[in-house]
């Protein structure tokens, strides 16, 4: 029997107002389970602007205890709506230990588990290593009543071994909450290559485990608060891959987006009896993968 999920995209410019982001965020999703979306995704740290431009200790109070309020509203949005619901929270664990980490709200707006961002990405305007403490949870799928959850963040799409891990424990599909976009000091023939880098990478992510790959940017333009550089220019471009890498819908890169796309779960399994990248795999010669470079 054909199993189909119908999938809700929320790609959005924010405010410096983490109510205003907050309220129209849910509005957004309110409208895509009206239109029957099963399960909505959000983009990375979707409450706020993308604060990692600066290192500035001040940030840290943008942290919220998970659970607490925050995670409460979340909560009853899934269960009124009756939705799966995929955020991206910035997470006070303890003084000292703040993770970027994804929650996963089931049906009945329980936390059907959480992820805490592995790969933690310090460039110019990304700090994100004053912020963020690296992710302690592993690579583990999330259970929901609708199917298994392969939650990645960001960074970690650029991981073929996270996208691995996450297909060998029984994703159904990945997922990839993102803050991702352009410096205007580069080039347009760079930011060109760096967006398709962006889309081709996650594309083999699909194609080489055999399951769909759903991406959620968010858009905009965020200023520098320091000043030093023009800020940060969000390419947007969410978008949904099947389980050859086929686009089943791609967002424009400037504007906001409400998206419903229908995902067939079942084609995955046939696209898997087709190419069986997995039953090919030569695991026992695999072994050096755990070496950080092999001289």
């Amino acid at each position: 029997m054909e199993k189909t999920i119908k999938i809700g995209l929320v790609q959005q410019a924010n405010t410096d107002s983490v109510t205003e982001n907050r309220a129209r965020l849910m509005a957004k999703v309110r409208n895509l389970a009206s239109l029957g979306a099963q399960l909505v995704v959000l983009q990375e740290l979707h409450d706020s602007l993308y604060f990692c431009q600066v290192e500035s200790t001040d940030n840290f109070d943008l942290a919220t205890p998970i659970p607490g309020a925050v995670t409460e509203e979340y909560s009853a949005l899934a269960r009124q709506l009756g939705i799966v619901l995929v955020t991206s929270l910035f997470e006070r664990r303890a003084a000292g230990l703040y993770p970027t980490t994804a929650v996963v709200f089931d049906t009945d707006g329980s936390i059907a588990g959480r992820y805490r961002k592995m790969h933690i990405p310090d460039d110019p305007a990304y700090y994100e290593k004053f912020y963020f403490t690296p992710g302690d949870l592993g690579f583990e799928p999330i259970n929901t009543s609708l199917c298994r959850l392969g939650v990645l963040v960001c960074w970690d799409q650029w991981y073929p071994e996270a996208a691995r891990i996450m297909a060998l424990k029984g994703a159904d599909m990945l997922i990839y909450p993102t803050a991702i976009g352009w410096e205007s000091s580069d080039t347009d023939a760079e930011k060109s290559r760096q967006r398709d880098a962006w889309i081709i990478s996650q594309r083999a992510h699909a194609v080489a485990n055999g399951i769909p790959v759903i991406s959620v940017n968010r858009t905009g333009h965020e200023p520098d608060p320091s000043g030093m550089t023009n800020g940060i220019q969000f390419w947007g471009s969410s978008f949904v891959a099947g389980p050859q890498g086929e686009f089943l819908y791609q967002a424009p890169s400037d504007t906001e987006v409400e998206q419903i796309v229908e995902v067939s779960l079942t084609r995955s399994e046939q696209v898997r009896r087709w190419w069986p990248f997995l039953r090919d795999r030569r695991i026992e010669e695999f072994h050096q993968l755990s070496r950080r470079y092999i001289d």
